[in-house]
């Protein structure tokens, strides 16, 4: 196994704990940043603050994906 072979599979494991976590941190009805108490004082807004942890969450999908392809279909 390489070595880029072993970091990537590091980093699906990392990206896998993230997205659990910001899966978690989402509300369904849409006040997922209230559980973590005055956090959400640090945006401008309660929207801006899903609008930025949605913005995230798909960044963290999408990286999660391609490294499970390059992973998967041995690209790498």
């Amino acid at each position: 196994m390489s070595n880029l072979t072993y970091m990537l599979q590091i980093a699906q494991i990392a990206l896998g704990i993230l997205l659990i976590i910001l899966v978690l941190i989402h509300s369904p009805k849409g006040d997922g940043m209230a559980m973590l108490g005055g956090a959400a004082q640090l945006f401008s807004s309660q929207k801006g603050a899903e609008r930025n942890l949605n913005k995230l969450t798909a960044i963290v999908v999408v990286l999660f994906l391609v490294v499970s392809f390059l992973i998967g279909f041995k690209i790498v």
